[in-house]
């Protein structure tokens, strides 16, 4: 069964203006509009075009929730039965996003499944209600995600770097440091010296002091740190060459948006990353992160628990946050896709709720050959939407025409997926 979805995009105040309709073909709608979402998360759940075709029911959580067997067949037991408990009603496990990025978010991570399970239940007893401001944990369930670039870059950090590229930009603040008239070595020695202890007690040191009002040393890091970055573009503007001129452009970009936030220095020990058109990150759970700015496909598990780490005037817990992030410091976690046919990609995490298969053909192609058809095998339930050309899709007991800026829900009794045509289609559905 097909089932034509659409949804209003989220209105966040760092989200692009434009991006999303140009993608899609829609008129913007003048305000910022920062995230698509098309699942059944009850934050923002897709709207059904046609109510006739599932009895009337116009939203497809409320469709799910009255017809489970149909709507997800066994692929609602991912993130039901094994992540919350055996009690827990089956539920569509993953949502897609188109998000736009125009402003930096904010540093968050997200926690395990029995992380998320614990943290719930205790703030539960707590009293707390699930939309105070200071709940850490909103639901049950995991959060790992996945971006697909579709801006010609989508910036990013992610994930602790390398030690050594660490030491490799605190030498570059040396340097420029004393280049300085008034030298002040104190502020990068604070930063060198907590180090030395370590990467938790470096992250906890700087979101402790750091948000502890208008004195201490993180202030005085944080101040050093901008101005030294503004030196460093002074400077490249003379002609001097800058080791580190990429991470540098972002502190002066953070401080901007957010003036005197500790993940202004934060962000130097993540991973900054530049992701061409077609790349993809993948998030597991305790990956600190940030998006920056760019355009793109977002799938994830679907949960609403956040742990924020800096640039964001919201609540951080601390303590939860250091007990939820991975420390390890490691390369950019890019995600390879397996390449099943020409055309069809399919980008598989290391956790069951989701995947996400890219389907392309293109227009040059069609011209001199039969109308190109990719094949995909479903594994559950799936969610498809089209942003470039047109689609015929036929599965196992119907079919439905797919254009650019149409997005539609397909039951996992269609089985095997042809889309015949020319253009892009992405397809979220549960891992094998």
């Amino acid at each position: 069964m097909f089932v034509g979805i659409t949804n209003i995009p989220r209105n966040y105040a760092w989200g692009s203006t434009h991006a999303i309709a140009d993608l899609l073909g829609r008129e913007p709608s003048g305000g910022p509009e920062a995230e698509l979402w098309l699942g059944a998360h009850a934050g923002s759940s897709s709207l059904i075009e046609d109510p006739s075709l599932v009895g009337g029911v116009s939203d497809l959580a409320e469709w799910i929730a009255t017809a489970p067997e149909l709507a997800l067949g066994d692929g609602g037991d991912v993130a039901g039965s094994a992540a919350a408990g055996a009690d827990a009603a089956p539920r569509l496990p993953f949502l897609l996003k188109i998000l736009a990025a125009g402003r930096p978010l904010s540093l968050q991570a997200h926690p395990t499944s029995e992380q998320a399970r614990a943290g719930f239940e205790l703030e539960n007893e707590a009293g707390i209600p699930v939309d105070a401001g200071n709940r850490n944990y909103r639901d049950r369930f995991h959060k790992p995600e996945l971006i697909f670039a579709l801006s010609d870059t989508f910036e990013a950090l992610c994930g602790f770097r390398p030690l050594n590229e660490v030491r490799g930009i605190i030498a570059e603040l040396r340097l420029l440091d004393l280049a300085t008239e008034n030298p002040q070595t104190g502020a990068i020695d604070s930063l060198d010296n907590h180090l030395e202890q370590g990467l938790r007690d470096t992250v906890d040191w700087l979101l402790r002091d750091g948000r502890g009002g208008d004195s201490g040393e993180v202030k005085w890091l944080v101040e050093r740190v901008v101005a030294l970055a503004e030196y460093a573009e002074f400077l490249a503007d003379g002609g001097a060459a800058i080791g580190y001129a990429r991470e540098l452009a972002t502190v002066r970009a953070l401080a901007t948006e957010y003036p005197g936030d500790p993940g202004i220095v934060l962000a130097l020990l993540l991973n900054r990353v530049s992701l061409k058109r077609g790349e993809v990150l993948y998030l597991p759970a305790g990956n600190i992160h940030a998006y920056l700015s760019g355009l793109g496909v977002e799938l994830m598990a679907a949960s609403d628990n956040v742990l924020r780490g800096g640039l964001t005037p919201k609540h951080i817990d601390i303590e939860e946050l250091l007990s939820v992030l991975d420390f390890t410091a490691a390369e950019a976690p890019y995600l390879a896709p397996v390449v099943e046919t020409p055309g069809v990609a399919r980008y598989r995490p290391d956790v069951p709720d989701f995947e996400l298969v890219h389907i392309r053909a293109d227009a040059d192609v069609a011209a001199a050959a039969p109308v190109p058809m990719r094949q995909i095998v479903l594994s559950g339930p799936a969610i498809a939407i089209c942003t470039a050309g047109g689609f015929l899709v036929a599965g196992a007991a119907s079919s439905r025409p797919l254009k650019r800026g149409q997005a539609v829900y397909v039951t996992p009794d269609e089985g095997t997926l042809t889309f015949a045509g020319t253009g892009e289609v992405f397809l979220a559905t549960t891992g094998a």
